[in-house]
């Protein structure tokens, strides 16, 4: 069991979520017009809607900024995540828990300017011509953002934004790590791609549930036009108008995304510390 001592780079987490945000992409532009339409048309009404009118290529609307978003948010909770395993006993859960949260917190706050350009561009596909903000890419978007709203309204949104990277960092890193020490302890798994799968399986659902209610107000609050909510509270109550169930809009598209998401970032991050890694 010689590639058993190989340990991951700090930036492989942020290379792997590149990789795999290629391949889901679609999929998180097809959540986020879900959580933002007040209308009530279904995953299957939507699809062929967008490509009808926009073209197939409206699915990779603002790739750049979604690539943008994993190599800022990722690559800072991955890194400190990994980085933080030579000062912090992730022996314990309650270590793992505890690393993973720090992590998400500065993934959180250094991910939001990308995630609130990431969000605009994406929800620009379902705004009449006229209002749309036609960013040209994600570099272009906070650019914009800059001269336009300034500074101060690129972290927009970066309380929930945080808040939600705490909560995922917690369910997609602490819970995989947990899972899968759980089921190597087992005969019958071994350190391969049956146990990265399944452990990320279990992160992904763990991930979306922690999340989901913050991800509908971060959604909310980003792409509010200013002035029309009065603070955090204020997104709570609109949405609380729709019931406890209002917090969890968009959970199927959420999982749908977030699942295989967490589970292509895992499967690219073990095949590059089993590949590359460095020897203990």
């Amino acid at each position: 069991m010689a590639h058993q001592e190989r340990k991951s780079m700090w930036f492989f987490g942020g290379l792997a979520s590149v990789g795999a945000a290629m391949v889901t992409h679609p999929l998180d532009l097809i959540k986020v017009t879900l959580q933002t339409q007040q209308g009530h048309l279904s995953v299957a009404q939507l699809i062929p809607k967008l490509a009808r009118e926009q073209g197939v290529l409206v699915f990779y609307n603002g790739l750049s900024a979604s690539v943008l978003r994993q190599l800022t948010y990722s690559t800072a909770r991955f890194g400190v995540y990994e980085a933080g395993k030579e000062y912090v006993n992730t022996d314990t859960f309650g270590g793992k828990v505890a690393l993973a949260g720090a992590s998400g917190l500065v993934g959180g706050i250094v991910g939001t300017p990308a995630d609130m350009v990431n969000v605009r561009m994406q929800n620009d596909v379902k705004l009449p011509p006229q209002q749309r903000r036609n960013y040209h890419n994600a570099f272009d978007g906070l650019l914009r953002v800059y001269r336009q709203e300034g500074f101060k309204r690129l972290f927009s949104g970066a309380t929930t934004a945080t808040a939600r990277g705490i909560l995922m960092t917690i369910g997609q890193i602490a819970f995989y790590d947990q899972t899968k020490i759980y089921l190597l302890a087992t005969p019958y798994f071994q350190d391969n791609l049956v146990t990265h799968f399944t452990a990320s399986l279990v992160a992904g659902t763990i991930a979306t549930t922690l999340t989901q209610p913050l991800d509908v107000l971060k959604t909310r609050s980003m792409n509010a036009k200013p002035g029309e909510f009065n603070g955090l509270w204020d997104i709570v109550k609109h949405t609380a108008k729709l019931g406890p169930l209002g917090f969890f809009k968009g959970y199927v598209p959420a999982f749908v995304r977030l699942g295989p998401h967490t589970i292509i970032t895992f499967v690219f991050l073990e095949q590059l510390r089993l590949n590359f890694g460095t020897l203990n």
